[in-house]
């Protein structure tokens, strides 16, 4: 069975610079966030890994956490690396992250030289991996001085561990302090990522989006789709095999309103209108601006191949935008 496509791929996907490196990234990146864990379906992980790879997207987003159970998704990484796209490994990009709760006692969580060195070791032994392209620290951690944490992420690219750092889940005030270090310590930060969705724009209010392009750090956003909300997958109801219906799933069943079912049906007929499915709709739209890619989930091959298709038509008129806004204050 054929699985990595010829070097044509490319020609299907729009690259953007990553702020003012020289890095490129897809506008569309595939995240192992959830469905690529040692409870799911390996051969369908790969198929899913594959399919990405053959339409361009170069860059997958783990996380020392991912699974479940914890690891388990950059094992899976790993294994799909080892079987199918280690000769392909220098048009890569690998990212992962470390902030959260890993392993027992004081030195498994949060944002300590000790954690974020010793996480990331684990996180290339499970992936085979002698580097990650991109390291983040995954959130700010209050008990641990921003100095120490960004002096852990200019030692892991002096030692060869990481090429970029990055940040996510830091808010405009946070993140500015800790890009003037990272300045200082001469490693400068290559990208933030942020959640960021037509239903979730605290981004914008926050001031987030002009702090980054004041300082020439790029944007690859998670959660464009809102865990699925924004797709056809919810329009009829709760699919027994959706996000909603599982158990400790960040998406529960009470977030998906009568009130936010209409507002997604109305979205749903402006990407009608547009010759658009929503979830493409919604894709273009957080990609319209300052964002340098979206960062998408799947659980099956077909829905990388929809959600890359939302670049073929990224351009909207302010009609539509303003439609988009009037349809979205109702929330």
């Amino acid at each position: 069975m054929k699985y990595v496509a010829a070097a044509d791929r490319y020609e299907r996907m729009t690259y953007r610079a990553c702020g003012n490196s020289g890095l490129k990234l897809p506008g569309i990146s595939l995240g192992l966030w959830h469905n690529f864990g040692g409870v799911d379906s390996f051969e369908k992980g790969r198929e899913i890994v594959l399919k990405a790879f053959d339409l361009g997207i170069t860059h997958f987003d783990l996380a020392n956490n991912y699974g479940p159970p914890p690891g388990s998704a950059e094992e899976t990484m790993g294994k799909i690396l080892k079987k199918d796209l280690k000769a392909y490994r220098d048009e890569l990009i690998i990212s992962s992250k470390a902030g959260y709760g890993m392993w027992p006692g004081p030195y498994g969580d949060g944002g300590s030289r000790k954690y974020l060195i010793a996480s990331l070791d684990q996180s290339l032994k499970r992936m085979g991996l002698d580097y990650v392209d991109i390291f983040y620290h995954h959130r700010p951690d209050p008990d641990t001085a921003l100095e120490e944490t960004m002096g852990a992420l200019d030692s892991i690219v002096r030692q060869g561990k990481a090429l970029y750092v990055g940040l996510s889940n830091y808010n405009s005030e946070q993140g500015r302090k800790a890009i003037k270090i990272l300045k200082e310590l001469g490693t400068p930060c290559l990208v933030f990522q942020p959640s960021y969705s037509m239903l979730n724009r605290w981004i914008e209010t926050d001031g987030l989006l002009d702090m980054l392009e004041e300082e020439g750090v790029g944007t690859i956003v998670y959660s464009p789709l809102a865990q699925g909300l924004l797709s056809s997958k919810y329009l009829k109801g709760i699919p027994r095999d959706s996000r909603a219906a599982k158990a400790g799933s960040f998406l529960r069943k009470d977030q998906i309103t009568e009130e936010k079912l209409s507002i997604i049906q109305e979205l749903n007929q402006l990407a009608a209108d547009r010759g658009q499915t929503l979830s493409q709709m919604a894709l273009a739209w957080v990609l319209r601006g300052r964002v340098t890619s979206a960062l998408v989930g799947a659980s099956k091959a077909s829905q990388i191949e929809e959600n890359v298709k939302a670049l073929e038509q990224p351009e909207f008129s302010d009609e539509e935008l303003k439609k988009i806004d009037d349809i979205l204050n109702k929330v």
